[in-house]
C-alpha cells in the first residue's frame, strides 16, 4: 500500500529525511517513531502529497506521490495541529471538507463519524467551545470523511487527557480491525506497542523496522526469570543451550534461544540441583527500552 524508495528531503542545507526506503502492507498499522526533529512529520507530508521530495520516489495506494491530484482523495491525514474553523460548528466544519471532496451522501457520512466519535449531540456547537480531545476526534472524523485507503496520523493523542487518549486509541484499533492501512507517528511508546503490527525508528534515516516483539528479541535476546524459594549454588548448571546466567538472591535470570523448547530441560536440571521453584516467566522488555537502546546506538 505504501512503497518508498530512497525518499530524501532537504530544506536548504539541512537534511530532514535521508534516503528512506520502506514498505507498508495493506491493512497494516505501521508505527513511525523518533525524537523531535527526526523527520517523521516531513515523511508524512511527502507520502501524503503535501510536500515534494528532494529526491527518491514513493507510491501510496498505487499512485505516485508526485501526482497529488490523484493521490489526495486516497489518503486522509491528521496533523499534530488540526486547524479546524473554530467559529463554525462541528457539522459545518465537516460539511466544508465534504464539499471540497465533492462527496456524494455527504450528510450521511458526517452523521456516521460524528456518532462514531461521540460528537453527535454537539454537532451544531461552535468548535471553539470544544475541549482539545473533542477537537482531536473531530479532526479524525474529517480525515476519514471521504473513506481514504490510507490514513496518516501524526501524534493523534498528543496533549490529551487519559480518557480522551483512550477513546482515540480505541477508535484507531477499531479502524485497524477494518483492515485500513494506518501510518501512525507517535511519541507514545505504549500506544505504538498496543496498536502497531510493525514499527520503524527514524532519525533522519531509517534505523530499524520490525514488530515490537521482534525488535526486543534482536536487541536483548530472550531471558527466563525463575523465582526460587531460597538461593542455590549454580556451579553444576551445565547445559549447552544456556547463554548466560545471573543470580540475584532468589531471582534467577537465564538467557535462552528457545524457551518454549528448552524450559522443560532447564527446569528438570534445576530441580535435580535442589532448586525450589516458585514461578517461571519470560522477561518482558518494554518498547521504551528498545527505543532508547536504538537511539543510543545511533548516537554512538
Amino acid at each position: 500500500m505504501i512503497i518508498a524508495e530512497h525518499l530524501t528531503r532537504r530544506f536548504g542545507n539541512r537534511l530532514a529525511v535521508e534516503s528512506l526506503s520502506l514498505e507498508v502492507a495493506e491493512g497494516e498499522v505501521f508505527g513511525f517513531l523518533g525524537p523531535n526533529g527526526a523527520g517523521k512529520t516531513t515523511t508524512v507530508r511527502m507520502l501524503a502529497g503535501l510536500l515534494a521530495p528532494t529526491s527518491g520516489r514513493a507510491v501510496v495506494a498505487g499512485v505516485d506521490i508526485h501526482d497529488a491530484q490523484r493521490l489526495r482523495p486516497l489518503v486522509g491525514i491528521l496533523t499534530e495541529h488540526p486547524g479546524l474553523y473554530e467559529k463554525l460548528s462541528a457539522w459545518h466544519n465537516l460539511k466544508f471538507y465534504a464539499d471540497l471532496y465533492d462527496l456524494p451522501h455527504a450528510e450521511a457520512q458526517i452523521e456516521k463519524y460524528l456518532r462514531l466519535l461521540g460528537l453527535w449531540e454537539r454537532r451544531f456547537d461552535p468548535v471553539g467551545t470544544f475541549s482539545k480531545g473533542m477537537k482531536q476526534k473531530l479532526a479524525i472524523a474529517r480525515a476519514l470523511l471521504h473513506e481514504p485507503k490510507v490514513l496518516f496520523l501524526d501524534e493523534p493523542t498528543s496533549g490529551l487527557d487519559p480518557e480522551s487518549a483512550k477513546t482515540v486509541r480505541d477508535f484507531i484499533a477499531q479502524l485497524a480491525s477494518q483492515k485500513r492501512t494506518i501510518f501512525l507517528c507517535t511519541h507514545n511508546l505504549y500506544e505504538a506497542e498496543q496498536l502497531c503490527t510493525r514499527i520503524g525508528l527514524i532519525k533522519q534515516r531509517l534505523i530499524k523496522v520490525g514488530s515490537p516483539q521482534q525488535l526486543k528479541r534482536e536487541l536483548f535476546g530472550r531471558h527466563v526469570v525463575i523465582d526460587l524459594k531460597e538461593p542455590i549454588a549454580l556451579t553444576d548448571l551445565q547445559l549447552p543451550f544456556v547463554r548466560d546466567v545471573q543470580l540475584d538472591g532468589t531471582k534467577l535470570l537465564i538467557q535462552l534461544d528457545d524457551p518454549e523448547a528448552q524450559n522443560p530441560v532447564l527446569i528438570k536440571r534445576l530441580v535435580e540441583l535442589g532448586a525450589q521453584i516458585q514461578f517461571v516467566r519470560e522477561q518482558d522488555r518494554s518498547l521504551e527500552e528498545v527505543y532508547l537502546e536504538l537511539i543510543a546506538e545511533e548516537r554512538r
